[in-house]
């Protein structure tokens, strides 16, 4: 969660009574991607209320998929669940999640929308082109219409601690794993509260991390507009020379200035399209961690403050993203995010379960 001060309450009064109601243990993780406002201090208060509210707090704001990512590795239990700190995805729908997990023995459960009708016209067109364009390159497996709401069990959790990938697009690469999965479908509400921190901005970025990072596509239409900048190139040439050869009087600066054009305009488009990856690769290289853990409250008395720590960052209840009922872990994560996209995450965690993060 990024921000997120003025929605804590609603979302742990909401996320807490549906984990009860589970009758099991649980661990709700918060992850804090780096907030400015009140939102540190506002957990710190409400873990004090909540023994199973874990607040991790990342130095600086990361983005949303490292502050998911940082939750879904740290959380603990038999599955994990992310949401969004700003309730849009709604908590009581984690219970029909968990059963669908357990009964149809599935590794992955995905929230899916069942109805856009909150969103805007122009939102959900944009939606509607981002699913088609994804599930057309990474393949059908590929849910439309699903976010970052999602069930995974601990083999799944694991298998993405394995990938090599330090900044996975989590809702490309999770279809991609191949687990068993299976869907809920539910209606997405309004913003709880505060104001969201996914502008068009931060939209148009994830989808060129999505495709960036998980096809080769764009390379492959630069290397054909290239070679069809060479063929006409050459029909050019070979006009050229039978007009020469039949005496022809030939003016040659439209030819020309049309040649010179259309080979700068692929040329700079090959060289965009090569940037982008080249850019990857230098960040690969120089092998800085998506994320950066300030705090943790695992292991620590709820309730518990720790004074002077570097950058006087408040360790007793901080933002929480993962719960832990029974056996499931819980984590979410709210929007925000001047680093890419928003980011948070809160998450339950039961011995067995682990069930949701917050951004």
């Amino acid at each position: 969660m990024f921000n997120e001060e003025s929605v804590l309450p609603l979302l742990v009064r909401r996320l807490r009574g549906v984990l009860d109601d589970l009758d099991e243990p649980y661990e709700v993780v918060a992850v804090d991607d780096g907030s400015t406002d009140g939102t540190a201090a506002g957990l710190s208060r409400l873990r004090a209320q909540w023994p199973q509210l874990r607040v991790l707090r990342l130095r600086r704001n990361s983005g949303h998929q490292a502050a998911l990512l940082a939750g879904l590795l740290r959380a603990r239990g038999r599955y994990v669940v992310s949401i969004d700190a700003d309730l849009q995805d709604p908590p009581e729908v984690i219970g029909q999640m968990l059963d669908r997990a357990r009964t149809d023995e599935l590794d992955i459960v995905y929230g899916v929308r069942a109805d856009r009708s909150s969103d805007t016209g122009f939102k959900r067109w944009t939606a509607g082109l981002y699913y088609r364009l994804m599930r057309r390159l990474v393949g059908k497996q590929v849910p439309a219409q699903a976010g970052d709401f999602r069930l995974l069990s601990r083999v799944a959790v694991e298998a993405l601690r394995d990938l090599p990938e330090r900044n996975p697009v989590l809702r490309l690469v999770v279809p991609w794993l191949g687990f068993p999965s299976g869907e809920v479908g539910y209606l997405r509400e309004e913003r709880a509260a505060g104001r969201t921190k996914y502008p068009f901005s931060r939209m148009v970025g994830l989808a060129a991390d999505s495709v960036t990072s998980f096809s080769a596509a764009p390379l492959r239409i630069a290397t054909w507009l290239g070679l069809a900048g060479v063929v006409i190139c050459g029909l050019l040439v070979v006009v050229a020379v039978i007009a020469w050869f039949a005496g022809a009087t030939v003016t040659g600066w439209p030819s020309l200035y049309v040649a010179v054009l259309f080979l700068g305009a692929v040329q700079l488009l090959c060289l965009g399209l090569l940037g982008e990856y080249v850019g990857r690769i230098y960040t690969a290289v120089q092998g800085r961690p998506a994320y950066f853990v300030a705090t943790d409250t695992a292991g620590e008395p709820s309730g518990t403050v720790t004074a002077g720590e570097p950058s006087g960052t408040v360790t007793a209840g901080e933002p929480s993203g993962t719960a832990t009922t029974g056996e499931s872990t819980v984590s979410g994560t709210a929007e925000g995010a001047p680093a890419r996209d928003a980011a948070g995450s809160a998450q339950v965690t039961d011995p067995a379960l682990l069930a949701d993060t917050l951004r």
